[in-house]
């Protein structure tokens, strides 16, 4: 497909300043590993939380939106709607603790928290683990989607798309290396605010486009279901276009709503914050902006990204009738494609190249701080190997550098190695299933040391395997059993009665047996030294079960505000998912149930503030 000259000088254009950004802003990065990466610990809580807004808005993230409205309706967006709750958590219960530690990276909250080897060797073991393993899963997943643009907009042949992923993630390293997290930031706002007046701009064009008819024409040419925002606990397959909404077992709903968002790690939605998020948190002017910047993250993440993609997935069933459900994702850059004009088309492919960057470039500059500051800095040539500090802090930031480069290599061959974008992330999710009691417990109860940790982070991969290694037998045994030809009927019968073979299954037994081994380990081994307890506390003074430390710490002992906070928590929640369903009731011009809504959202909004202010949460 050829684009208009008007579309190439859009993308230029882009592309230009945001490398003039990152050149205007290498004095100011370069100073220091905190100028590096914390951009000097300034920044105003819109920037920040803009920023992490824009790092989860990625080239995948619409692709798989649609590819759920295709399968599931609106209803299959709890599958990720379901972790504003551990979001909602971080932004009154841990945002404000972040920021208070004043530590470079997440990494160096272990040996503040924990004492003696086994919290060294857990720092530099998940320096490599998060910054370079992981890192790259993520970073692959995300090319992987720019991937499949590439190859759909402009007839890329699927195995050259990797040299322009390769162009792309070459120029994205060289800003955030040269500008550092201030730069990125700069950039991520920018970068957001095209994409949503982009993805807005495409929703309303296919919307109104003859075929669909507008609102009125989308409703009345797809099934009820398809607009139903809550899923059914009946039996059924959605296959059918008989069959109303997304199906959930009682499994699936108890790991979705009750489980998975405080147990398992996921970037951007670590429970107890972490990752990027807590980058950010840590990055911020002062506590009361890491508190708002965490706030606005979660408003605009779940209230007003969504609907843009929504509105595209749902029309892109009617405008590409015949894309099997497997590519339905493909629907959305269709829609780009085919219904843009020209200048429109340059900006929508200018929105998913600053989603794709905004996301890269965040991923590179967070896995740099850990493999500079928690395994370089902490275990090859610490500070006291230099003359003086300006020399050091000059040559960590050089090695910052370094390894964002080499973070891309990486990523790029562990690009090549990933076939569809949902297998990584359910191994990701999997594999850090019981993790996230461990990382909200250790800032609420004394007693947690590093074998918790490191006990919950290895266990997950323990019990996946095994899993993964039963199901394989059992199938194997089965197929033996029918001669290789197993009837369809005798397949389901035998996944209702071993149901550890789906996602879900496994999720929960693996969050089971995690939390028995770091429960078992925690108290099978000695505390961490009461020297470093004591000086954990005395400098995030957290609340909690802390009795033992705070008799010692000389601290006057503030009111509890943990029930006020909770109360803050569970009003934040409502009043988020009054909104989002809010705003998409107002699209879908059901003014009764949008009634309904804002009520709802006004009165949550109301007891939020009243509890929010009765709280020393925004007190500094």
């Amino acid at each position: 497909m050829q684009l208009a000259t008007v579309d190439w000088i859009i993308i230029i254009a882009f592309l230009v300043i945001s490398l003039v950004i990152g050149l205007s802003l290498k004095n100011k990065a370069g100073k220091n590993l905190s100028s590096f990466f914390l951009g000097g610990r300034n920044l105003p809580w819109y920037i920040a939380g803009i920023s992490m807004v824009a790092t989860t808005f990625a080239a995948d993230t619409p692709l798989w939106v649609t590819e759920v409205i295709a399968q599931k309706g609106i209803s299959g967006n709890w599958l990720w709607w379901n972790m504003l709750i551990g979001g909602m958590l971080t932004t009154f219960f841990f945002a404000k603790l972040w920021r208070r530690a004043n530590i470079l990276t997440e990494l160096e909250l272990i040996e503040l928290r924990y004492s003696g080897k086994p919290a060294a060797f857990l720092r530099g073991f998940k320096s490599v683990y998060m910054g370079i393993f992981l890192n790259a899963v993520i970073i692959g997943w995300v090319n992987y989607a720019l991937m499949k643009i590439l190859e759909v907009f402009f007839d890329i042949p699927a195995d050259d798309t990797i040299w322009y992923i390769a162009g792309a993630m070459g120029l994205v390293a060289i800003y955030s290396s040269i500008s550092g997290l201030l730069g990125v930031a700069i950039t991520d706002t920018i970068q957001f605010i095209i994409a949503m007046i982009g993805c807005i701009i495409l929703a309303f064009i296919v919307l109104n486009t003859e075929k669909v008819g507008g609102i009125s024409g989308l409703k009345a040419q797809l099934p009820a279901w398809r607009f139903d925002f809550f899923p059914s606990l009946a039996k059924g397959d959605n296959s059918s276009e008989a069959i109303p909404t997304l199906s959930l077992t009682i499994g699936a709903f108890l790991s979705f709503g009750l489980v998975q968002w405080w147990a398992s790690w996921y970037p951007g939605a670590e429970p107890g914050g972490g990752g990027y998020v807590s980058q950010r948190m840590m990055s911020a002017k002062n506590e009361k902006h890491a508190v708002w910047a965490t706030l606005f993250f979660q408003i605009a993440h779940y209230c007003l990204r969504p609907w843009p993609w929504i509105i595209v997935g749902l029309c892109a069933l009617i405008l590409f009738p015949n894309l099997p459900v497997e590519e339905a994702g493909k629907g959305f850059v269709y829609a780009m494609r085919d219904y843009l004009p020209a200048g429109l088309k340059g900006l929508l492919l200018v929105a998913f190249l600053g989603a794709y960057m905004s996301t890269i470039s965040t991923q590179l500059n967070w896995g740099a701080s850990y493999l500079t500051n928690d395994l370089y800095k902490r275990f090859m040539k610490p500070q006291h190997q230099f003359e003086d500090e300006e020399q050091a802090q000059k040559h960590y930031v050089l090695m910052a550098r370094v390894f964002t480069v080499v973070i891309m290599l990486i990523a790029l061959f562990a690009t090549t190695q990933i076939n569809t974008i949902d297998s990584a992330a359910k191994f990701l999710i999997s594999c850090g299933a019981g993790l996230g009691m461990v990382l909200i417990l250790r800032w609420y109860w004394w007693r947690i040391n590093a074998w918790s940790e490191i006990t919950a982070t290895i266990a997950p991969f323990a019990a996946y395997g095994a899993l993964k290694w039963v199901e394989h037998v059992k199938l194997t045994a089965l197929n033996s059993l029918h001669d290789g030809t197993v009837p369809a009927e005798v397949m389901q019968q035998f996944y209702l009665d071993h149901p550890y073979l789906d996602h879900t299954g496994t999720f929960l037994i693996t969050v089971g047996f995690t939390t028995l081994c770091w429960i078992t380990l925690t108290f099978a081994t000695a505390p961490t030294k009461r020297a470093t307890l004591l000086h954990f506390y005395q400098r995030v003074k957290p609340d909690g079960a802390w009795k033992p430390i705070h008799a010692e710490a000389k601290i006057d002992k503030r009111p509890s505000d943990l029930l006020k906070l909770t109360i803050c928590w569970v009003s934040s929640i409502v009043m988020v998912y009054a909104v989002l369903f809010l705003i998409g009731k107002l699209i879908f011009m059901e003014w009764n149930h949008a009634l309904y809504w804002g009520i709802t959202a006004a009165i949550s909004f109301v007891v939020l503030r009243y509890f929010l202010k009765r709280t020393n949460i925004l007190s500094e």
